[in-house]
């Protein structure tokens, strides 16, 4: 059985996904892990250089490869959804798809608390990166989210541990 983890950043997509794929005796992915190694450079830094269009492309390229394993977790980028291609692809994959939910307020603090994410990750609008720009773009990602998902999960204030004792019994 495939899971697909879906939900803005700082949901925890990563760690629940590692844990989760340990419990199933599946194999784990993080998309943008996979596409970082596949490139050989950051996330942050091919925005600089090529520009959203191109790491969009290769984003896409990263979800269709990791969308053919049948005994994987796959923990998808916060913008995947954003190309109808890859909702469709998602949408036909026989891959369960949890969307990991979280409040704006909780997510900013997460994100604040991972040194990695203002070295790694761009900032997606003029905002910043505060909780500001969280809500707005939650509010434009949410429904993507949820077009796709098989079931949501609300992680707000659930440990790693419980998400996946939850996503066990949602799949």
């Amino acid at each position: 059985m495939g899971v697909v983890l879906l939900g803005y950043r700082g949901t925890g997509k990563t760690s629940v996904g590692e844990k989760l794929a340990d419990k199933l005796w599946a194999d784990f992915f993080d998309a943008d892990r996979v596409l970082i190694e596949e490139s050989n450079m950051s996330i942050r830094d091919m925005f600089a250089r090529f520009g959203e269009a191109f790491f969009r492309d290769a984003e896409s390229a990263v979800l269709t490869k990791l969308l053919a394993r049948e005994n994987a977790v796959v923990s998808l980028g916060d913008g995947a959804v954003l190309r109808e291609a890859n909702r469709t692809a998602l949408k036909q994959s026989q891959h369960a798809r949890i969307y990991l939910r979280c409040d704006a307020e909780e997510l900013h603090l997460r994100i604040q608390a991972d040194p990695a994410t203002a070295e790694t990750r761009p900032p997606l609008t003029t905002l910043g990166g505060g909780v500001e720009e969280i809500k707005l773009l939650l509010a434009s990602r949410e429904a993507l989210y949820r077009e796709v998902m098989t079931a949501e999960l609300d992680v707000t204030n659930l440990s790693i541990d419980e998400a996946v004792q939850r996503i066990g019994k949602l799949i």
